[in-house]
């Protein structure tokens, strides 16, 4: 910092400021409107997921066991920032603690790495399904799946307190306005009043080995998955086998997609309100298409869906709590 006053002045800092997407006040309301939306869609989407599973024994399967602890976490996952926005643009207020700058920028790294890690994991039940049918109902069992959400938990955990440790490390800021809507740690980071070169590289690093892992076992997964289809004499075993993991394949290149399109962009154009805009694709966008996605091109969805639809409108089924759900159809694998 220029001066020790200054340097006094933010050392202690207590809150911090989220620019936003738009300082300009007509784009408020329609900022309000259209974030308020996808939020609604998102839950209501990831919700309708949960039900439609456990209210079905054809999809008490691993597969959809990951998918409901997926739907979970996305849920999770934007409401760590949506929420936060849309109450900061209805108040006209973007102020933010410090504490709670951490607790949102913790929450939202272990929920996004429970999305790489559980489709990780959705990669692996597919690679056995197709690979290894026979020994299948052998390999995943409800206790090693349990153990694969569990990992994918601590694991990511893992991640957001190494994380939250880096920015710990930072002793004094010289500005307190974060040019985004959430509590990006790259942005705090470029807040720092000292030399981040280290802090930076120990962040990389990081991110390679908790977003490296995950990738590259899903693209084993696939490149294994793959070679077993080509094997197939038929073309319609070819499609029957592929059909499987088509959902899981084009959830998994919109997270990475959209994740590696923000990564490249803020690389390039070192605009921060461009970053900011660009991040919303993957914050908000990627888990309000991920249950459209799964229901639009999976047959067994849609048919449990529509028994799903008709059973409630004829006979309301008690409201019960999605954890217990999810693990009822653990036991009933």
């Amino acid at each position: 910092c220029s001066t020790y006053k200054e340097q006094q002045n933010l050392t202690g800092v207590s809150e911090f400021f989220l620019l936003g997407l738009s300082d300009e006040p007509e784009l408020q309301p329609l900022l309000f409107v259209l974030f308020l939306s996808m939020y609604l869609v998102t839950m209501l989407g990831n919700l309708f997921i949960i039900p439609t599973v456990t209210s079905d024994s054809h999809l008490h399967t691993p597969m959809y066991f990951f998918l409901c602890n997926l739907s979970l976490a996305d849920m999770g996952f934007i409401s760590t920032t949506v929420p936060r926005m849309i109450v900061n643009i209805q108040t006209h207020t973007r102020v933010i603690s410090y504490a709670g700058c951490l607790t949102q920028m913790s929450v939202f790294i272990l929920l996004g790495g429970m999305d790489c890690t559980l489709l990780t994991a959705m990669a692996y039940d597919r690679f056995v399904a197709i690979c290894h049918p026979l020994h299948y109902p052998v390999i995943m069992n409800p206790r090693f799946c349990c153990l694969l959400v569990l990992v994918s938990f601590f694991v990511s955990l893992l991640e957001s307190q190494v994380h939250s440790w880096i920015v710990l490390q930072l002793t004094c800021f010289k500005d307190v306005e974060i040019s985004n809507f959430f509590c990006d740690p790259s942005q705090l980071l470029k807040l720092a009043c000292s030399d981040t070169s280290t802090n930076n590289i120990v962040m990389y690093f990081v991110g390679a080995i908790f977003g490296g892992i995950p990738v590259s076992g899903i693209f084993f997964s696939y490149t294994r998955i793959l070679s077993s289809i080509l094997t197939v004499p038929s073309s319609g075993g070819r499609y029957k086998a592929f059909s499987t993991c088509g959902s899981h394949l084009a959830v998994v290149c919109l997270f990475y997609g959209t994740g590696l399109g923000v990564y490249l962009n803020s690389a390039i154009s070192h605009s921060p309100r461009k970053d900011a805009v660009a991040s919303v694709v993957y914050t908000v966008v990627t888990p309000m298409l991920n249950p459209f996605i799964y229901s639009l091109r999976n047959r067994d969805i849609k048919r449990a869906m529509r028994r799903f639809l008709s059973q409630t409108i004829y006979s309301p089924l008690p409201v019960s709590l999605p954890v217990s759900s999810i693990w009822s159809v653990v036991w009933n694998m």
